[in-house]
């Protein structure tokens, strides 16, 4: 998994706040490392160096490979809190998603050229063989 980290002008986006949060994330969203193609970090001060409550935001697109891109926003009073925050809503947008998909591949009914088509029409044919033994036999 590719990891992305871009800030706007009123973050210092220095190697090592880049460092800290691809390590965040590789870390918190590791499970998912071979389904996912790309991680992409946005960190946004909405008030531009100001101080206020909530005004730090941390957007993250995770694009799982073959479907479509995920994306959540956390924001919080600190860069640390947005980007923990983005990270958990990601981690449990990924769980349900993947869940759903995991649910949908066990119940799908089975094709022919799958093992339980084939299990079934090797039954049927055990059967027509049975029947014809025992009409020869009688």
């Amino acid at each position: 998994m590719q990891i992305q980290v871009h800030s706007d002008n009123h973050i210092e986006g220095s190697a090592r706040l880049v460092e800290w949060v691809s390590a965040s994330v590789s870390s918190k969203l590791d499970r998912f490392d071979e389904e996912l193609t790309r991680v992409i970090v946005h960190l946004h001060d909405d008030n531009a160096g100001k101080a206020g409550a909530d005004d730090k935001r941390c957007q993250i697109e995770a694009r799982p490979k073959g479907q479509q891109p995920v994306s959540v926003t956390h924001k919080a009073e600190s860069l640390d809190f947005a980007v923990d925050g983005a990270i958990d809503k990601l981690n449990h947008a990924l769980s349900h998603q993947f869940g759903k998909l995991r649910n949908k591949r066990a119940q799908a009914p089975l094709l022919d050229g799958e093992v339980g088509a084939i299990e079934s029409q090797d039954t049927l044919l055990e059967e027509d063989f049975l029947a014809e033994q025992q009409v020869r036999s009688a």
